[in-house]
């Protein structure tokens, strides 16, 4: 039967093309507002050009020159490394799967190990996402690009700081919605699957980038930097050490089950990716099998070296440590992570590269410091703040370039965070949710068929009766558990949407039952889904012939299904103008029946019936 619980698939063609329609369309303002960056900029040097050409005729006297320290490695360390990822994982959200696929296949399996609350704080972002997946998943792209950009042309300055502020504030989102805490509240935590996740540490690499400059003119940060650091590795080395979380063992004790890291690293060698990345996923996994308690015992001591490690603070130690650390990482990185960006559904390159960035910029830090005191000085006293942005300009050519660049970037990322800011206070779902599963609606102008049936009541309805008002037709089965109470759900609904422009519409549903069809049935059914309460509704009946005579005049499809334990119908809904003319056609197959298909498509009906009605 045409529509009957059709699902919906992360590659579905519609969701699919508007994704990629609504990112040409962003990506053509992105131009536009590069354009006129580039314009802005070259009529500020032209401008600073000319008074230098008049400066020499003495007509101004020329800017002095404003002298700046070079920016601290460390921070610059941080500044393009987090800029490039965040640009990386911009990219990775503009996959075709992101959309449908974000929710079902990143974020609700990483929240259904954490407790319930976690659950239900997570739900109410997932909730966004599933009723507006199309504007959700684009906004995350431009969001990322804008900031990674924004950290890669903002090198100092305000400009840089509120960068850095911007990729702590996303990041902290990122870390509680979409990776629910990093899992530090599901019992399988653990060092070698992320914990406690990838955006936490883009959350400190921002903090840190945020930081006023004069902080990076000592060692005290990047010491502090890795004191944090060290106690992380100890705490991840003592939790990864507790005996019965199943890490020491590659198969569980008395099961021939696999133990936690090998059943981790077998489903990781399963994800769709080249072959040589996969047979290398699975043979660590077949060797964790056989030697789990030392794989353990290696991880275990390692942690607990490289933490103690950074402790000391000692700068020979800790650069034997920071070595150690990321070989460690980018170990872990590929043989049980994975990765992390395989599948097409991979966000980020997981935790230990940004990880390892935050410890290897903490040695940095401590050991790349300005060696005199002048300079020492200069980082502590910021040029003066009363020269105007024209001096600057002057003194420094790329002042205005690197203003503007970022100004674009700012731009960039606001094109991402308003609609998605917009759509987090629509409470219903888009229509394209809706049309994913049934098309759009069908736009006609005929006669529609007469009919003469009674009630739940037991009152004569014909088309006539309700000439003067806007009628929506759809066909329901009175004892169907799956799709029809979904459609009377939908029905519903729609009726709320249309607030007071519903006392101009009649909805009508027609049994398409031919064995149960009394009025007793579809009473019933009324109380079950809260239809009774509605002053327009009526659920119609009448005798076989009669029904069938309906039934083909709007072309329904009627069958007993396999085993007789339901009827098949076609799944359809007519609206029907004052003048008793057909002018829309819609598919009400539920589909999955989540409360964003149900949203959605209550929001389409409601919009068409509006549009009938003008």
């Amino acid at each position: 039967m045409p529509g009957m619980g059709t699902g919906l698939q992360t590659n579905n063609s519609t969701i699919v093309s508007a994704f990629q329609s609504a990112l040409l369309h962003q990506g053509l303002f992105v131009l536009v507002i590069l354009a006129a960056l580039a314009l802005a900029w070259n009529v500020l040097r032209a401008t600073q050009l000319r008074r230098a050409m008049n400066a020499g005729e003495g007509s101004a006297p020329a800017a002095a020159p404003v002298w700046q320290p070079a920016e601290p490695v460390a921070r610059r360390v941080l500044r393009i490394a987090f800029g490039l990822i965040w640009v990386l994982d911009g990219v990775l959200q503009g996959q075709a799967a992101m959309p449908l696929g974000m929710t079902s296949q990143v974020i609700q399996p990483t929240a259904a190990a954490s407790p319930a609350w976690v659950q239900h704080l997570v739900n109410s972002g997932v909730t966004i996402w599933n009723y507006h997946p199309v504007t959700a998943a684009a906004s995350a792209v431009w969001i990322q690009i804008g900031i990674g950009a924004w950290l890669l042309v903002a090198p100092r300055g305000n400009w840089s700081r509120l960068g850095g502020l911007a990729s702590a504030g996303w990041g902290i989102l990122v870390w509680i919605f979409g990776e629910s805490f990093g899992g530090i509240f599901a019992p399988g935590l653990t060092w070698l699957f992320g914990a406690p996740g990838a955006a936490l540490f883009y959350v400190l690499a921002g903090l840190l980038v945020a930081l006023p400059e004069r902080l990076w003119a000592s060692p005290r940060l990047g010491r502090s930097i890795l004191g944090v650091m060290g106690l992380f590795f100890v705490g991840m080395a003592l939790l990864q050490a507790w005996p019965g979380r199943g890490f020491w063992q590659g198969h569980l004790a008395h099961s021939s089950s696999p133990g936690t890291l090998t059943s981790m690293v077998e489903q990781m060698a399963t994800v769709r990716q080249p072959h040589v990345l996969s047979s290398w996923v699975a043979s660590f996994a077949a060797f964790d099998a056989a030697h789990g308690w030392a794989v353990n015992l290696v991880v275990v001591i390692a942690l607990a070296a490289i933490g103690v490690a950074f402790l000391v603070g000692r700068a020979r130690i800790v650069r034997v440590a920071v070595i150690a650390g990321v070989v460690l990482c980018l170990a872990d990185w590929v043989l049980i992570e994975d990765f992390g960006f395989f599948g097409g559904t991979g966000t980020d390159p997981n935790s230990m590269i940004p990880m390892a960035l935050v410890f290897l910029a903490g040695y940095v830090a401590m050991t790349k410091v300005p060696v005199t005191a002048a300079t020492i000085v200069a980082l502590a006293v910021p040029p003066d703040p009363t020269l105007s942005w024209r001096a600057r300009l002057a003194a420094n050519p790329t002042y205005a370039f690197r203003g503007a660049a970022a100004l674009g970037a700012i731009g960039v990322t606001l094109l991402g965070a308003a609609p998605m800011a917009v759509a987090s206070t629509n409470p219903n779902a888009d229509p394209i949710v809706a049309q994913a599963i049934d098309g759009t609606p069908n736009v006609m102008d005929v006669a529609a068929p007469s009919f003469d049936l009674t009630d739940q009541f037991g009152r004569h309805v014909s088309l006539t009766t309700f000439r003067g008002k806007t009628v929506v037709i759809a066909f329901l089965d009175p004892v169907c558990v799956s799709d029809c109470p979904l459609i009377a759900q939908e029905l519903r609904q729609a009726d709320t949407l249309l607030g007071a422009r519903s006392r101009g519409v009649e909805l009508l549903a027609v049994v398409i039952n031919p064995v149960y069809r009394a009025p007793a049935y579809m009473v019933a059914f009324d109380h079950q889904e809260g239809l009774d309460r509605l002053a327009n509704w009526h659920f119609l009946t009448g005798s076989l012939s009669e029904l069938d005579h309906v039934w083909s005049a709007f072309g329904m499809q009627v069958a007993y299904s396999s085993g007789g334990s339901m009827i098949a119908h076609s799944d359809l809904a007519y609206v029907i103008d004052s003048t008793g003319r057909t002018r829309d056609v819609l598919s009400t197959d539920p589909g999955p029946g989540t409360a964003a298909t149900k949203s959605s498509f209550s929001v389409t009906l409601a919009s068409v019936v509006r549009s009938v009605e003008r």
